[in-house]
């Protein structure tokens, strides 16, 4: 069960990148509608024995769909209001774990912040912020000259060095929990490693833009 639940914490990671992201650019109201829809079945799923871990799972990917509908339907212009949005559902995820209440979620939701404050902190740390804004208002036909300019920044000694010790923090901190095998756990794990193959295919989508 518990490899069951991290290969379903790396592929609901990974969704937001390839349905996620372009539905919200076209239609952010109905992304943000679809929140409710996950949390209806969450709860749904929870309400049955069998398919309870199931639902506790959707329930905290409801807070990051939700998080990124915010984010990348209205404010994504900005990169400083990423994190605060990104960590909408973080007191309730507190809340719930005081309470012994939805952990697989909760903590699936939490490593799925965890990678993401990584991740931005890489872009803070290389200076990739100004690429960040200037994608978010150009034509698309001028993205793939953004990405490559990003690309060289990345590439520097010091963006190779803060990649390389921020991708280690991730492997241990997505690792080290998997060794108690609890389901939340590696929930939390999953979500945090499969933060380095997003970033992955982000980086092969500017090397071949």
């Amino acid at each position: 069960m518990t490899l069951l639940i991290f290969g379903a914490a790396v592929f609901l990671v990974s969704v937001p990148v390839f349905i996620e992201a372009p539905l919200v650019r076209a239609l952010p109201a109905l992304s943000l509608g679809l929140t409710g829809f996950w949390m209806w079945l969450s709860f749904s799923l929870m309400s049955h024995h069998k398919t309870y871990i199931w639902g506790d799972l959707l329930y905290g990917f409801s807070w990051s769909w939700l998080a990124g509908s915010i984010y990348w339907g209205w404010l994504r212009w900005e990169p400083l209001w990423h994190l605060p949005v990104e960590a909408i559902g973080l007191p309730f995820a507190i809340w719930c774990l005081q309470r012994n209440w939805g952990k697989v979620g909760n903590w699936f939701y939490l490593g799925s912040l965890f990678g993401t404050v990584v991740t931005d902190i890489y872009f803070y740390l290389t200076n990739l912020i100004p690429y960040w804004r200037q994608i978010m208002i150009v034509e698309p036909e001028a993205v793939p000259g953004i990405l490559q300019a990003a690309l060289v920044q990345v590439e520097t000694p010091i963006g190779q060095l803060w990649g390389v010790i921020l991708g280690a923090v991730l492997l241990t901190v997505g690792i080290l929990p998997l060794a108690r095998h609890r389901n939340h756990w590696f929930a939390f794990g999953g979500a945090v490693l499969s933060t380095i193959l997003v970033d992955m295919l982000f980086l092969a989508a500017a090397m071949f833009a």
